[in-house]
């Protein structure tokens, strides 16, 4: 494929990678920032899965684990960067890894394909559950609602219907929300940040803070300690997920060879900067770690806010949260849908005909959006009777992410004939990438693990089982009939011309 020379447009750079201009080109460098940003969603991720770390590791596992994943996760989102600015398209992740790979280009594709979209699936079905935890203790904060499993996932059905719908009214309802979003967390962090360390009487020794180890998994054994801090980075990790969103979305941003990388790294680097800042201040104001742990109101921070500030402050607090995390799933659909349109206009999901249309009204892939809002309910169905659903989902969603993520990275180091975009790491690219590959491959055997005692219906944690039946599925689709007929992405400029119309020149 043809090198991105500084004259070259986005229409006719996604024209050399072989696709006509779709969708509607609206997006700023900062919109594409923005739904990243609104992704990984410090108030949202860091909030809702809190409890995770406090059961499991404590302090330690909060606050130095948060800059330690950070770290990591970084040289993740520099990885994948760089692949991104030299392919701008909204297949992101599946499409590099088919421009990449020497051999076996279909198989490579189909499977970080589908890792792709179960990890996409499982993030939106856990933003919008979290959400949903959120919104629960709100309403027994304001309205004395007792929070149980079934409320708090007919809620849930509320919140992600209503983020099928603003994504269904096109991309221009999306850029406005996701930039209200991204200051929307940042002012909100601020707020947070600035009430907790003014106005309660007592602190937590700051040295507590950084160092407190707490293991209340259930597990003993000799290290038990160490295992649950470990476990317990799924919080940080969890977080920071969904920042290929700025590559789902690089058709709709302008100067997307540029824009779409900087929005990747970008939201990684403010996120870990100001989620290390909201996360002390948080933890440095608990006043009652086993009680605020246990909260009735099924969200530890919540409790932490009413019992450092007050009821009505405390509320209040969390009425930022929820708000951030309501923006959080909206782009999350967004970047959520548009894997699934790329991928099915390639043909890889069933009925691709069906989810590859695109609203000409709205420019929008409005079947798509609608697939994904069902697909992440069906997987919070657990949620009614596991109590470790949550937890699950975000598991999952981090291990079918990061495969996703990594790929194209390690493909672009076994690549020697890979042509940098005008956004790339220099000398600096082989380090940052094999770093980020270690990193990965450590993750996903992590959060796999049991992570309570004893290990019952309850409390099992499925995210083995929902990995090995996508790619179970996966495997079997493709050695029974997709490798006779899916070749990897489709160029679609040559169907175009085939049912006369325009197509822009590409270059070969």
């Amino acid at each position: 494929m043809s090198s991105v020379t500084s004259s070259t447009t986005d229409e006719e750079r996604l024209a050399q990678l072989g696709y006509q201009q779709e969708l509607h080109r609206r997006l700023s460098g900062f919109s594409n920032f923005a739904v990243s940003f609104s992704i990984i969603s410090i108030l949202a991720g860091a909030i809702t899965s809190y409890g995770i770390a406090m059961t499991a590791g404590g302090p330690l596992a909060i606050v130095p684990g948060w800059l330690f994943v950070g770290i990591m996760v970084t040289f993740v989102a520099l990885a994948m960067a760089e692949v991104c600015s030299a392919y701008p398209t909204a297949g992101a992740l599946y499409w590099w890894t088919a421009a990449l790979a020497k051999r076996n280009k279909a198989a490579w594709a189909w499977f970080i394909g589908w890792f792709n979209f179960l990890g996409e699936v499982a993030v939106t079905a856990a933003i919008d559950f979290g959400a949903a935890i959120t919104t629960s203790a709100f309403l027994s904060l304001t309205f004395d609602m007792e929070v149980t499993k079934a409320r708090t996932f007919l809620i849930f059905l509320v919140i992600i219907a209503v983020h099928g719908l603003l994504n269904t009214f096109g991309v221009n309802l999306v850029r406005l929300l996701s930039d209200i979003s991204a200051w929307w967390h940042l002012v909100g962090v601020a707020v947070i940040v600035a009430l907790l360390a003014i106005i309660p009487d007592q602190h937590k020794p700051v040295s507590e803070v950084f160092t407190e180890v707490h293991n209340e998994t259930g597990f003993t054994f000799a290290g038990a300690s160490v295992y649950a801090v470990l476990i317990g980075l799924l919080m940080a990790q969890y977080t920071y997920t969904g920042y290929d969103a700025s590559a789902h979305v690089a058709e709709e941003t302008h100067d997307a060879s540029r824009a779409a990388p900087r929005g990747i790294v970008m939201s990684v680097v403010v996120s870990v900067i100001a989620g290390f800042v909201l996360l002390f201040a948080i933890t440095w104001s608990i006043q009652d770690y086993e009680a605020e742990r246990t909260t009735a109101l099924g969200l530890p921070p919540a409790q932490i806010f009413i019992d450092a500030l007050g009821h009505n402050t405390g509320t209040f607090l969390v009425f930022i949260c929820m708000v951030a995390q309501w923006f959080c799933g909206m782009a999350s659909v967004t970047a959520n849908s548009r894997m699934s349109f790329a991928f099915a206009r390639d043909g890889a999901i069933p009925g691709s005909r069906i989810w590859k249309k695109v609203n000409p009204r709205t420019g929008t892939p409005t079947n798509s959006i609608w697939l994904c809002v069902v697909l992440s309910t069906l997987l919070v169905l657990p949620s009614l009777w596991n109590t470790t659903a949550y937890l699950a989902a975000t598991s999952v969603a981090v291990i079918g992410l990061y495969i996703a993520y990594v790929g194209p990275v390690l493909l672009r180091r076994l690549n020697k004939d890979f042509q940098p975009g005008p956004w790339n790491l220099g000398k600096w690219s082989p380090v940052v990438g094999w770093i980020a590959i270690v990193w990965v491959v450590i993750i996903c055997v992590l959060f796999i693990l049991p992570t309570a005692s004893p290990i019952t219906a309850t409390t099992f944690n499925y995210t083995i089982v929902a990995v090995a039946i996508v790619l179970g599925a996966a495997t079997i689709w493709w050695f029974a009939s997709a490798r006779k007929w899916f070749t990897g992405p489709r160029q679609n400029l040559i169907e175009k011309a085939a049912h006369g119309e325009q197509t822009m020149p590409t270059e070969k």
